[in-house]
């Protein structure tokens, strides 16, 4: 992992990522979608449609809408076929972004996209261009109350995780790719299903951002997550954690 600083500047993020549910439900039926078109419709059988559906379950979503949602993905009814699409560039002061996307028309989703980069003080790159600062990692996000951090960094180590990293809020469980299912399915086992279980690019290296830079950078983060073709942005920015929370409850 980047760091715990790091860590706590995704934590911080995700807090206010989750403060703004506007378009979360649209996310993640589409996400239900893929991951039911792409594997088999039974999350027992199908790890990602399994964290898909645990998300929606957090965030209250009704069972005949997940159903339903799995039922269009895997063609059971009629519904657009979305597709995995990765856009690379560079954001205020410096930092690298990787936008994950699912859309059913690549000429819109790439035009909105670059349109955010441009009108928040960014550049859209080519594919690759930013991808050497990071890894693909697994990443297990559990709520703090579930266990000590002790208890837990004890559990996921047992299961074969790499890291773990705790906060106030969370504690974030780090995996190899291939390891991901495994570690997940051992620590719902013993904590119960996770807050969120995906594969997420990682800061191998960051760039520490002040604040009026920090700022610039987090409106053009949550322009692109406002955009409901796109399901996650990473970055490697650094910013002092006082800086930090005063921008996230801003």
């Amino acid at each position: 992992m980047a760091g715990h600083s790091q860590f706590k500047n995704i934590m911080h993020r995700k807090g206010k990522q989750d403060a703004r549910r506007g378009k979360v439900f649209t996310k993640l039926i589409r996400e239900i979608m893929t991951a039911a078109r792409t594997g088999m419709p039974d999350p027992a059988h199908n790890p990602r449609l399994k964290a898909a559906v645990n998300a929606a379950k957090a965030e209250n979503m009704a069972k005949d809408t997940i159903e339903r949602a799995i039922k269009r993905g895997s063609g059971g009814e009629d519904g657009a076929v979305y597709e995995e699409v990765r856009y690379e560039g560079y954001g205020p002061g410096g930092a690298a972004l990787i936008v994950e996307a699912l859309t059913d028309n690549r000429n819109r989703t790439a035009s909105d996209v670059r349109s955010i980069f441009t009108k928040n003080g960014g550049s859209l790159g080519e594919t690759n261009s930013v991808a050497f600062n990071f890894a693909r990692r697994g990443s297990i996000v559990y709520p703090a109350a579930v266990a000590g951090a002790d208890a837990m960094f004890e559990a996921a180590v047992e299961a074969g995780a790499d890291d773990v990293a705790s906060g106030a809020d969370a504690h974030e469980v780090a995996t190899d790719p291939d390891s991901l299912g495994g570690v997940r399915d051992a620590l719902e086992a013993r904590f119960g299903p996770a807050r969120e279980a995906r594969l997420v690019w990682r800061a191998t290296s960051t760039v520490p951002v002040d604040e009026e830079r920090a700022r610039d950078l987090l409106a053009l983060i949550e322009a692109l997550e406002d955009s409901d073709d796109v399901q996650a942005v990473h970055a490697n920015f650094e910013v002092a954690e006082d800086v930090m929370q005063r921008l996230s409850s801003g």
